[in-house]
């Protein structure tokens, strides 16, 4: 990854840390509550991140602060799993995790997750009885956190509404602190467990799709480089046992690209690799995504790979699914999922052009 990037990122883990070091360990508390939309009161969680984002508004008083913080603590603590909460389908077995970061403590709360922390993934799906367009698996961008609940609760619920199995895939992040194998090697994970319960889930083997914001799209992109061609996760953590749901394969069949192509000058593992069909959708205003984007397409393009490629006037980074959040959201940029569903039912083979004008 090029200077300039890791900068980046360390600035905004520099400014994070400023903030947590205000705010104290309450929010990493939050974060598993955050993460896991379909089995707590999402009422609940809005209300709790509001409390958040009100403390890190400029010019309050320390007696304001101490408040809200008050107020966060109280309402975190009153919050219950749902009755019926589904459960975390962890991705790896206990002590068979492929690794390579050394990361063992966590004393200032730079990062979102702890040491211990397990990737999972969370179901939300159409009702029995239905037939699925296709499956679409959800990662937020940033550390996730706070972001599950707009980027992949809410936009979970728009793709089922449209006719889609969707699922919330809690992977090490990257650069929080993990790398972007040990986060592609996550996303693979997911994609063999859903393939080896095709029938539990009424989805075809091929009709697959990987949707990543901002950094998870780099989840997306690290996934298809990885693994597109059927590798084995032992082939780089050799350290790794390799079990019946490895047989499956590990990659999307088609990438929704939401703000979060791939970084400029990121170090491949190879030069050439499969990638399949993508559609990016990104706003006007994001203009260090749009130079990431028109980075890559020349690479896609020279590959053959199908592109369609959506810009948003007047949007800047980030904010899909933010009707959760404020309750209209931005009525143009929100278009892009009508999109991404032709997009798809046209590559899966459902495509209606009398549904569609």
């Amino acid at each position: 990854m090029p200077d300039q990037v890791t900068e980046k990122y360390k600035q905004m883990r520099e400014a994070m840390k400023a903030f947590r070091k205000e705010f104290g360990e309450e929010i990493n508390k939050a974060i598993p509550l955050y993460e896991d939309p379909t089995r707590y009161p999402v009422q609940d969680l809005l209300a709790l991140s509001a409390i958040q984002q009100e403390f890190r508004k400029e010019g309050l008083s320390e007696e304001e602060k101490a408040e809200l913080k008050r107020r966060f603590a109280e309402k975190r603590d009153s919050i219950r799993l749902l009755p019926d909460a589904p459960e975390r389908i962890w991705l790896w077995p206990e002590g068979n995790m492929p690794k390579e970061t050394v990361y063992e403590s966590n004393p200032d709360f730079e990062y979102d997750h702890e040491p211990d922390f397990r990737p999972y993934y969370l179901e939300m799906l159409l009702p029995e009885g239905e037939t699925p367009i296709g499956g679409i698996v959800l990662v937020a961008g940033g550390t996730h956190g706070m972001g599950t609940i707009n980027e992949c609760y809410e936009v979970g619920l728009e793709f089922n509404a449209l006719g889609y199995q969707c699922f919330i895939l809690q992977c090490r992040p990257n650069l929080g602190p993990w790398s972007r194998r040990e986060t592609a090697a996550d996303a693979a994970r997911c994609f063999r467990l859903i393939r080896a319960s095709l029938d539990k889930y009424r989805l075809k083997d091929d009709c697959l799709a990987f949707a990543g914001f901002s950094n998870g799209g780099v989840t997306g992109d690290a996934c298809i480089e990885f693994y597109s061609e059927g590798q084995k996760v032992s082939s780089y953590f050799p350290d790794y046992r390799e079990d019946e749901i490895d047989r499956a394969y590990g990659a999307p069949n088609a990438y929704l690209c939401v703000y979060g192509a791939r970084h400029l000058g990121t170090a491949l593992s190879r030069p050439d690799f499969s990638y399949p069909p993508t559609f990016f959708a990104i706003g006007r205003k994001d203009f260090g995504c749009i130079a990431n984007m028109n980075g890559l397409l020349p690479w896609l393009w020279n590959k053959e790979v199908p592109v369609e490629i959506h810009t948003f006037a007047g949007h800047p980074h980030g904010y899909a699914g933010w009707k959760i959040i404020n309750g209209k959201g931005d009525p143009n940029f929100d278009l892009w999922i009508t999109h991404a569903d032709v997009f798809l039912r046209d590559l899966f083979s459902v495509y209606d052009p009398d549904l569609h004008g």
